[in-house]
Parts: structure tokens; C-alpha cells; sequence
């Protein structure tokens, strides 16, 4: 079984980083005291495999004093457990920053005293946490955005694969509420008017050849495609889905068979699903 402790100063991303853990597959515990760990521990491996990978967030919160903390940690390794430490940590400046934008109080504040001078108060009382750290990461430099990516390094993770839903839709059912981005296709040759491609849908062959004989949904493919082959990474930084719908006039047409050839073009680039919404598939 293993532990991850996440500490640090405040301000510098436990939060975030509790959220990239549970992404990642831990079950997280905010702000457990210390003196809990050992038997909190034991429940967990009570439960014979349940929680194969926890994350307990400490910090001046919920630790008195920072030997609670480390004699927690070797309570944990005596139970036979992974046990690492996971250090935040951000410039003064930043973190002052942070605090003002969020307008909360810094935990160790008291009246008289700066952001500033509490910020290094908690600086000096967590240093023997800092110094026991297996892995020690600075947000200043990098947008918090960037964590999941440095503590994928650090724990020796995979990131797992961002997921993409192509959705086609109809126009004159409305707007889909779950979509991100939003691409017209009424521009392109319509098979509705086709006598025998009227009753077929974009899933069929003749209805993809005719949408795509006169190049033009050719040439929107590629650039769609090479717009979101650049957005999918900038997405991908601080989420983990993202849906695309491509619309015309009734859903069932040019929406989906470009919904479809869409999909099969972004599968080298995030994990696609792709779902037509008048087709109900």
C-alpha cells in the first residue's frame, strides 16, 4: 500500500495537488491530523486492497508540531507501507499574491502581523518537513496549471489520456450545454436534398463521399484538425475533457460524417469518443 503525504507551505498548491492525486487514482484526505495517520493507516489496510494508494494533506493546519508529522511517517513505514512526502513551495512574493487574489487569510496570520511575515513563519516551522521531502516542488515559476505534469514525474506516473468527445448535433434542436467549442458545417453540400441519400445518415458511405467529394469539407477537416491539435495541450494543462460539437442544420448529414472523420483524426492525439446526438448513438 502507499502514502503520499502532501505538506508545504500555504498557498503554494496542496489543494490542486489533491486533485491531480485523485486523477491520478489515489483517495485523498484533506487536513487529517497527524496524530490520526497510524490508525487511519490501519483501516485503510483493513480493508484488504479497497485503497492500494492514499494521499493525506498536512500542513500548518493540522500539524502542532513538525515532529507529529515525522513520527507519523515512520508509524506508517512500520506498518509496511510506500510511504513518500510531497513538498510545495512558491516564492514569498507569490505567495502573497495568491493570498490577495483569494482574499483568505494565511492560517498562521495573526492581527499585527503581514502576509508577508506569516509566509515566513511557516517558512522556518516547516523546515524539518522540507528537509525530509522525497520530492520538493516550486509553483512559482510555473503556472499551478503545470503541477499535474511535474508530480507525474516526480511519482513516476503516466498522465493518463485526456479525453475528447466529438459530438455531432442539429441546429434546429438547439445548442449542446456540454460542448467547449462549437463548429459549423451548414456551409457544406447538403445530402438532404439528395433523393436517395435523404433517408441515409453521415454513418453511410454514398452520404461521406458526397459531403467530402468537393474537397471543401476536406480542407475544414485539416484545419479543424490542426486547430485542435494546437488547443488540446493548452486544454489538456488544467482539465480533463473536452467536447467538440459540430452542427448543422438537422444532425444527421454533414455534422456526422464530419463528426466522424474528426474523431478518426484526433485518435493519435487524445483518447476520442464520438457521440451523435440525433442519432442517439
Amino acid at each position: 500500500m502507499e502514502f503520499l503525504i502532501i505538506t508545504g507551505l500555504s498557498g503554494a498548491g496542496k489543494s490542486r495537488a489533491a486533485d491531480i492525486c485523485e486523477d491520478l487514482g489515489y483517495y485523498c484526505v484533506d487536513n487529517l491530523p497527524a496524530a490520526l495517520a497510524g490508525r487511519f493507516a490501519s483501516l485503510c489496510l483493513a480493508t484488504r486492497g479497497r485503497y492500494e494508494r492514499v494521499a493525506l494533506v498536512m500542513d500548518a493546519r493540522s500539524v502542532t508540531d513538525c515532529a507529529e508529522l515525522i513520527g507519523a511517517l515512520e508509524e506508517l513505514k512500520g506498518l509496511d507501507c510506500r510511504v513518500r512526502m510531497l513538498y510545495l513551495e512558491a516564492d514569498t512574493d507569490t505567495l502573497i499574491r495568491r493570498y490577495k487574489e483569494s482574499r483568505r487569510p494565511h492560517p498562521l496570520g495573526e492581527r499585527g502581523l503581514t502576509i508577508a511575515q506569516a509566509v515566513e513563519r511557516e517558512r522556518t516551522f516547516l523546515a524539518p518537513l522540507r528537509a525530509r521531502a522525497d520530492h520538493i516542488i516550486a509553483t512559482d515559476a510555473g503556472s499551478l496549471n503545470q503541477l499535474k505534469a511535474q508530480m507525474c514525474r516526480c511519482l513516476g506516473q503516466r498522465e493518463g489520456s485526456f479525453a475528447v468527445t466529438v459530438m455531432s448535433f442539429g441546429f434546429k434542436r438547439g445548442l449542446p450545454p456540454e460542448a467547449d467549442l462549437v463548429f459549423d458545417v451548414r456551409c457544406l453540400p447538403n445530402p438532404y436534398y439528395e433523393p436517395d441519400l435523404a433517408d441515409l445518415t453521415g454513418l453511410d458511405r454514398p452520404v461521406r463521399d458526397y459531403v467530402f467529394k468537393s474537397g471543401d469539407a476536406q480542407a475544414l477537416l485539416d484545419k479543424l484538425t490542426e486547430l485542435l491539435a494546437l488547443t488540446i495541450p493548452l486544454f489538456e494543462a488544467d482539465r480533463r475533457e473536452l467536447t467538440v460539437a459540430v452542427g448543422c442544420t438537422g444532425g444527421r448529414h454533414r455534422s456526422v460524417a464530419m463528426a466522424q472523420a474528426l474523431g478518426e483524426a484526433l485518435k493519435s492525439k487524445a483518447a476520442v469518443t464520438v457521440f451523435h446526438r440525433e442519432l442517439g448513438s
